[in-house]
């Protein structure tokens, strides 16, 4: 087995500057959510090059993908999953540019030794990751249905980490519609404005009655024309994560009923809009290990995340609750530069960026190769997911 993460590490070598360069492209010309044309153009130009078919536009999004390299026989499906859209305004600053890399080395590798193992091991392009889970409507479209495995990596500050959870995050997109009038006689009118600014006082009202986790931020995207008029429409949205789905759901009910109330006292007719709902996530502890221990050979060393810390979220938890997955966080910038800010746009094109680029590539695929090699490690990793997730889930 040692020598087949030999050479599944010196594939991935091989193909360095390719893989660099594919970071910096991607990088180079950020795409929002579900726009990543370019981006999953680039990969799929990196696979082709190598012989694999490119299947673009699966479970019917224009920018998902899939690729696929069979074994001997039948066997265990091991996918990667590459990430590739970027923040709005500030491009790479969640380094989605380092996971797809990642993800594309990681495949190469493997494919490399896949001759001598029993399965499949995929390359799965999940756009949409930051606003629309892709992997939510990938799920739904069964796309994963056949994977056994899920693997991936993300960008970190200060510390590499494994094992660490997520809570359950939605969006809620909130419309009010009034009457416009002249600001000299706002009576006649019905102030959509007010309704918008009710509905934030009124969540703060009921923030009391939140879980410890729950957490409701929020926006005005539309707060009138011109101050001299009433405004007739507005708008607000708010980010709201929790524990768990179920909490989640509970969450989303006050919000309901903050914006109700908000039209009930103005007048204003409301709209009320739930985006998809990421669900918290399960990693994989077995599978975890397995990938601590192959980066400690890579000269990486890796802490346990703290299992009741405050973490963000991904559609990465979606795809947990149906299969055991890892999304262990590899550091590319130093303690204190924050994802989601335009330093750690900066850190995913640094020197150290291009180093995790290569790394964690080598890593996941060692452990996939750790995964083919030991029908007891997948058995193990299949009873932990058993008694992880929740029975609820499983209805």
């Amino acid at each position: 087995m040692n020598k087949l993460k030999e050479q599944a590490q010196k594939t991935v070598d091989s193909f360095q500057s390719e893989l660099i360069a594919l970071s910096h492209n991607i990088h180079a010309n950020p795409e929002v959510s579900l726009t990543e044309h370019k981006s999953a153009a680039f990969i799929a130009e990196v696979l082709r090059s190598q012989g694999f078919e490119v299947q673009v536009g699966i479970g019917g999004l224009d920018t998902a993908f899939i690729a696929t390299k069979q074994g001997k026989e039948a066997g265990p499906h091991v996918a990667f999953l590459a990430e590739y859209d970027s923040l709005p305004g500030i491009g790479h600053a969640c380094g989605h540019n380092v996971i797809a890399t990642c993800a594309v080395g990681a495949f190469l590798g493997t494919s490399a030794v896949m001759d001598n193992f029993a399965g499949t091991v995929s390359i799965i392009g999940t756009p949409g990751e930051e606003s629309d889970g892709g992997k939510i409507i990938l799920l739904e479209a069964g796309v994963f249905d056949n994977v056994d495995f899920a693997l991936m990596i993300h960008p970190s500050s200060g510390r590499s980490l494994v094992n660490r959870g997520g809570r359950a995050a939605t969006g809620v997109d909130i419309t009010f519609k009034g009457k416009s009038v002249h600001s000299s006689a706002p009576g006649r009118g019905i102030n959509a404005l007010n309704a918008v600014i009710s509905t934030f006082q009124h969540i703060d009202m009921l923030r009391p009655t939140f879980e410890m986790q729950d957490n409701v931020n929020g926006i005005i995207t539309n707060g009138g024309l011109a101050t001299n008029i009433i405004p007739g429409e507005a708008a607000c949205a708010f980010s709201l994560r929790a524990r768990t789905l179920i909490d989640l759901e509970k969450l989303v009910e006050k919000v309901k009923l903050a914006a109700n109330s908000a039209a009930q006292l103005t007048g204003a007719q409301v709209e009320i809009n739930v985006q998809r709902m990421y669900a918290e996530r399960y990693p994989s502890l077995p599978m975890g290990e397995a990938f601590k221990n192959n980066m400690a050979e890579l000269g990486e060393e890796m802490d346990y995340a703290n299992p009741t810390g405050m973490y963000g979220s991904s559609d990465i938890g979606n795809v947990s609750i149906k299969l055991p997955a890892i999304h262990d966080y590899l550091w590319i910038a130093p303690a204190g530069v924050n994802s989601h800010n335009a330093e750690f746009t900066v850190a995913s094109i640094s020197k150290r960026a291009d180093e995790i680029c290569i790394k964690g590539a080598k890593g996941l695929a060692m452990t996939a190769i750790d995964i083919f090699s030991s029908q007891e490690l997948q058995e193990e990793i299949k009873e932990y997911h058993r008694n992880q997730v929740p029975e609820e889930y499983r209805k």
